[in-house]
């Protein structure tokens, strides 16, 4: 990852005072969820020990969408992402990216298959999870829990005649059952809480919402049940620039704060200079390259990589100054 102003713990939250709209609303501590210093400290440790151990392998991974003729969308593609890591999944439209991550999470429909390869979900507990495996109730029981997704046009994906709370409190009905009605809106304020959306929106519904402020809320619906891997599908797009940051900083935040992996998917091979820690090159279907941010900025080895990143126009007027921020 290439450090940059979006990446300073204490600028995670600050939107430009010229930028013409209100800050975010500011988390705020919820009763009993403080922890102690020792808490903090055995969380430290377990976050190191925790680094560098995967969460989620796919190996030889090939989806096939069966028309005629076939389409190959995806072809023997292996990724390893590991624990509080952003791995970012960069390629033009039609590269195979989102179709990746739907096999990953078992979304495909038809006429998608995948016809080979093998997804595995490290769980913290210690067990291995063969996730192509899965079927009916145990396939339900993963999604969401284990692994959740931010939809590309996820803004749109909120119901228009149900309001935020009902929304945010169907994902426990459904995985949790057994919560009492009052801890459940208490969880409900404390996810818009987490993601900078003032509780009291909670009564609104998705057209009383601004787009960032949909944005959030489906982020926030991500991380209900405490996921320990996101798929992030181009989840910034159609906002602004200024909505734009404001969503990455609050994405890189709660990944510094709930330490759950990201998968982060977009075209837009700046952002991910930016924010990843490795980044794939994905281009008709296949991996053609994979390297940390640092290596794709500094020493592109594929060609198709140089040509993605010779496709940004420079803000320096020097050849390679794309990255907003600048690098270290």
């Amino acid at each position: 990852m290439i450090r940059h102003p979006l990446s300073e713990p204490d600028a995670l939250t600050v939107i430009p005072a010229n930028a013409g709209i209100p800050a975010p609303h500011q988390p705020t501590e919820i009763p009993g969820q403080a922890r102690d210093d020792s808490q903090a400290a055995r969380d430290d440790s377990q976050a190191a020990r925790d680094e560098g151990r995967a969460v989620l392998t796919a190996r030889d991974v090939s989806i096939t969408y069966e028309v005629e003729p076939p389409v190959d969308a995806v072809r023997e593609v292996s990724l390893t992402l590991h624990r509080g890591e952003i791995l970012g999944l960069a390629g033009e439209s039609g590269c195979g990216k989102t179709t990746f991550a739907y096999g990953v999470n078992r979304l495909l429909k038809a006429p998608g298959v995948m016809t080979s390869g093998e997804v595995t979900f490290h769980d913290r507990s210690g067990s291995d999870i063969d996730v192509t495996g899965l079927t009916g109730e145990q396939l339900r029981r993963f999604r969401w829990d284990k692994v959740s997704m931010v939809f590309q046009g996820s803004m749109n994906s909120l119901n228009p005649v149900m309001n935020v709370r009902s929304q945010l409190a169907d994902v426990f009905t459904t995985h949790r059952p057994g919560m009492p009605r009052a801890e459940r809106d208490e969880r409900c304020a404390h996810l818009l809480d987490l993601v900078g959306v003032d509780p009291h929106r909670l009564s609104a519904f998705p057209h009383e919402l601004s787009g960032g402020m949909r944005q959030r809320v489906m982020i926030a619906m991500a991380l209900a049940l405490d996921p320990q891997v996101m798929i992030m599908d181009e989840p910034t797009t159609a906002l602004d620039v200024v909505v734009q940051r404001g969503i990455i900083r609050q994405i890189m935040r709660l990944r510094e704060r709930l330490g759950f992996a990201v998968i982060f998917i977009t075209h837009d091979l700046p952002l991910l200079i930016e924010i990843s820690d490795r980044i794939a090159i994905m281009r008709d279907g296949r991996i053609v390259e994979e390297a940390t941010a640092e290596q794709i900025y500094r020493s592109p080895r594929h060609a198709y990589t140089r040509q993605l990143l010779s496709s940004f126009p420079s803000l320096t007027g020097e050849r390679g100054g794309f990255v907003r921020g600048g690098a270290a």
